[in-house]
């Protein structure tokens, strides 16, 4: 299964200056997989230290911060030598072993020839809960659920995502439909690894949906694991209400609609928690869409997103024929299901920061705006053909942004002042305008 994260992985393995790798991101998202991946085809041998109720590692980090003695011990416990310049340590679940985590600040002081990648699934949770960390001192990576291009490739249609990234645009036009038939599938699959190599080898529906159950089942019972108890409770209701918060109009997360009366003090810590976990992303309103776009946000107003649209379409039990013939039973959820889809494909973009905009009377709403630290784009996001944009063209009066982006069901078209992105195109905006 390709994944493009495996390109930075191998300019940090390149980079003379580099520092201890982790790799943050929700369970199931392929972490490991890609490490030992990366090892298996850039290393001559790997060591594979999974955290995770490993006794003899605990014990190993309790004793002192000796990075030599350090070495032995996993040397005993790989059985060979490790040689620095062809040996790739990968820590998997290195939270689980907080004394693990400070010694990175060590290997990077006293021992940098070493390449170590570490990921863990509780990173955030780890940290917040006080857990000492190598601040400085190490370099992190996000990992997510496959893309649609990823999706594309792990579905034998490798063409298609060159075509796309070559901005070959009469040739998107031409095959639209091929296009609008793989995002229909990626709606429904999503881009969870297991999940997406399952569906490319059975094309079963019925299969991806039940490997979708147990991965939400494995999510609510990491909450009871993991969470403090008096927390769980909110977590999981928070949790539960997304769906439902998302098929709104006005997409703005209300706390009341969890449960009547509540007040954001209530689940402050729940959201942290489901953040931290990696389940859910947090978009901000800003107010005046200048740069940057953090100086300008409104905490108080939020839109909140699962970390997958396949997972999404199951959390409301989507059915298969609802989705891929156009159901006008679907038409409420369909632009939930496709904002999903697009803020989950500019979060596999390292360039940009995405916030929402609504002006001052709630009138006109922009569905994204993105900012690439030296421009900020409106993205306006239709979840069929309607190329309707009066919110889009108020923003633009109002403040006259080099470039509008809309997105839908349509072929590409730039126009004197809006630029049309086919929705199964829109990772290519970063090469149209993030230059």
């Amino acid at each position: 299964m390709y994944r493009n994260a495996m390109n930075n992985l191998y300019k940090w393995k390149n980079n003379e200056n580099r520092k201890l790798m982790i790799i943050r991101g929700a369970r199931q998202v392929g972490k490991t997989w890609l490490m030992k991946k990366f090892g298996e085809i850039a290393y001559k041998k790997t060591v594979y230290i999974n955290f995770d109720n490993n006794l003899q590692m605990k014990k190993l980090f309790e004793t002192d911060m000796n990075i030599d003695r350090i070495i032995m011990g996993i040397e005993l416990y790989c059985g060979f030598k490790i040689n620095s310049v062809n040996t790739l340590l990968i820590f998997d679940e290195i939270q689980e072993v907080s004394k693990a985590l400070t010694a990175l600040k060590y290997f990077n002081e006293n021992a940098p020839e070493y390449q170590i990648i570490c990921a863990g699934s509780l990173l955030g949770v780890a940290l917040h809960q006080g857990t000492s960390f190598p601040v400085g001192k190490v370099e992190f990576m996000d990992l997510y659920p496959l893309s649609f291009s990823e999706f594309m490739r792990a579905m034998g249609k490798e063409q298609f995502v060159e075509v796309m990234q070559q901005s070959k645009y009469d040739l998107l036009n031409t095959f639209k439909q091929e296009y609008i038939e793989l995002l229909k599938y990626y709606y429904y699959v999503g881009g969870m690894p297991e999940v997406v190599s399952n569906f490319a080898k059975n094309k079963n529906f019925n299969e991806v949906r039940e490997i979708q159950k147990l991965i939400l089942m494995a999510y609510e019972q990491g909450f009871s694991k993991h969470a403090p108890n008096d927390v769980i409770p909110r977590i999981r209701m928070l949790w539960n209400s997304i769906p439902s918060q998302l098929t709104k109009e006005n997409k703005k997360f209300v706390y009341g609609l969890i449960k009547e009366g509540s007040r954001a003090k209530e689940y402050e810590m729940a959201m942290l928690w489901l953040i931290d976990y990696g389940l859910i992303h947090k978009v901000h309103r800003v107010s005046t869409p200048n740069l940057p776009l953090k100086a300008y946000e409104d905490l108080k107003a939020f839109k909140l997103f699962t970390l997958d649209v396949g997972l999404l379409s199951c959390m409301v039990r989507l059915n298969q024929n609802v989705l891929l013939d156009g159901n006008e039973l679907f038409k409420e959820f369909k632009g939930a299901l496709t904002e999903q889809y697009v803020l989950q494909q500019f979060k596999t973009s390292s360039h940009i920061e995405t916030y929402y905009w609504i002006n001052n009377r709630g009138r006109a709403e922009i569905d994204f705006v993105v900012d690439t630290g030296e421009k900020i784009i409106p993205v306006e996001v239709k979840a069929e053909t309607n190329l309707k944009s009066k919110s889009l063209k108020s923003y633009y009066d109002k403040f006259n942004p080099s470039i509008s982006i809309r997105t839908a069901m349509t072929d590409y078209k730039r126009e004197d002042w809006i630029l049309n992105i086919p929705l199964w195109a829109i990772e290519i905006l970063e090469n149209e305008v993030i230059k």
